[in-house]
């Protein structure tokens, strides 16, 4: 049976797996679903379609599933969805999504999510991201996978970051990062590759050589956004590492940040 604190409210609907532990003062909704080994901290509240998987850890003061920030939004039965291993902390704010998207917001697994984050509603974000203090996604934002946000970080709506990217402290994101990219400013511009996250996560030495190529390619010839995509493509064929960015590339979004 779930380990429910004496002052927490757990509506009746609501589904909590045997060895969740809510903290006190916090408030389940009864429409929200809790999975295994989670804990939830004392003054959170969790509400709306929320479904939470398993081993997640939720710091106190985080408020998930609430309505969008969309003066839009008219009650209709949209989502959140938060999956496992993840770690959410002090005074995050997760929405759930809007009838104008796919009605979900997603935050994969493995996520470390610290102070203050604003995912806001139909944001997807991958597996293993980090995202630091007060960082901040608009509405509809993809987020890959290993993709790091620093502190003060502010994305706007309908952008995408692409996996392993980098994005500095304090940076104004405009446009889609691709993959493997650090970017800084306001607005956000390429500052290289991420090369020491890459070699953090074991990407080997001809692979960071293939990206810091493909980078070049990208920003640093005289070749059209088009004709550094053909060519990126075409390197991938023997470099498989660039996939990603390949993949990245071909899909339209709000334009590449230059």
């Amino acid at each position: 049976m779930a380990k429910v604190h004496p002052t927490a409210i757990v509506e009746a609907g609501a589904e909590l797996a045997d060895d969740v532990e809510i903290g006190a003062y916090s408030v389940v909704r009864e429409h929200v679903r809790i999975g295994a080994g989670t804990t939830v901290g004392p003054h959170c509240v969790i509400e709306g379609r929320t479904t939470i998987g398993r081993a997640n850890r939720i710091f106190q003061f985080a408020s998930l599933g609430a309505v969008p920030q969309d003066k839009k939004y008219a009650g209709e039965p949209t989502t959140l969805e938060i999956g496992n291993r993840n770690t959410i902390r002090e005074y995050c704010n997760f929405n759930i999504g809007t009838a104008q998207d796919a009605g979900t917001t997603k935050v994969g697994d493995d996520n470390w999510l610290m102070n203050n984050v604003h995912i806001a509603h139909d944001c997807v974000v991958g597996n293993g991201t980090t995202f630091s203090n007060n960082a901040q996604l608009a509405g509809h934002v993809i987020v890959e996978d290993f993709a790091s946000l620093g502190g003060f970080v502010g994305v706007h709506q309908f952008c995408r970051i692409g996996a392993y990217a980098f994005i500095a402290a304090g940076s104004i994101v405009l446009q889609d990062v691709p993959p493997y990219v650090t970017v800084a400013g306001y607005p956000a511009k390429p500052h290289g590759t991420n090369s020491e996250g890459l070699r953090r996560r074991g990407f080997a030495a001809d692979d960071l050589v293939a990206i810091k190529r493909a980078y070049k390619t990208l920003y640093r010839s005289d070749l059209s956004l088009d004709a550094a995509r053909t060519r990126i493509s075409a390197d991938a064929k023997s470099a498989t590492v660039l996939a990603p960015l390949a993949t990245f590339l071909e899909t339209a979004g709000r334009g590449i940040v230059r």
